[in-house]
């Protein structure tokens, strides 16, 4: 009878640490969650000054930068550069989702919100650089969670948590967006 018990008591504990590890895992993924959903913001912004200027939301050359920019930093952090590039192209890709988007409801109403006129290289780039340098950091700090197995379904319960705290429901345009920026978070 006491092995029985020592086996129960091992495997409970053992589903005790499993569930401690998960939300700790999912914890920790918190603040690049929250980054990028902060850069996600941004595309608002983007998305108006592109419709100002008639710009396409595709741009190439600047994305090659960002991810070249990036890609060097990470790698500065001891991040692999072919990650960090793929994480970067990511985060390009949900915010461009969130950019079509929004112009193709702005085309189909015939104009855009109210808004000032947007300067991107005086304003907004600068700020997305700043973000740049959270996420590398952040991707530095969580460098074991997201080599783990269990990488994916962190990823997801810390997105939903960021979600349900923002009051956005998955389904949203910003919840699509943020797991599509987060898809490529685990190694």
């Amino acid at each position: 009878m006491l092995k029985e018990e020592l086996a129960i008591l091992t495997l409970v504990a053992i589903g005790v640490l499993g569930t401690s590890w998960a939300q700790d895992a999912s914890e920790k993924l918190q603040p690049l969650v929250e980054t990028s959903a902060r850069r996600l913001g941004i595309a608002q912004q983007i998305a108006l000054a592109k419709w100002d200027s008639q710009a396409p939301v595709e741009d190439v050359a600047r994305e090659a930068q960002v991810i070249t920019a990036a890609a060097k930093d990470g790698e500065s952090r001891g991040l692999d550069r072919a990650f960090v590039a793929h994480f970067f192209a990511a985060q390009i890709e949900a915010n461009k989702l969130v950019q079509y988007s929004l112009l193709a409801n702005w085309r189909r109403v015939g104009m855009a919100p109210a808004h000032k006129p947007i300067n991107l290289a005086a304003t907004i780039r600068p700020e997305l650089d700043e973000m740049q340098k959270d996420l590398i950091k952040e991707l530095a700090d969580t460098t074991a969670i997201r080599g783990s197995a269990l990488c994916h379904a962190d990823t997801a319960k810390a997105v939903a948590k960021y979600l349900a705290a923002h009051k956005q429901d998955a389904g949203s345009l910003q919840g699509i967006a943020l797991d599509r920026a987060m898809a490529a978070t685990c190694i």
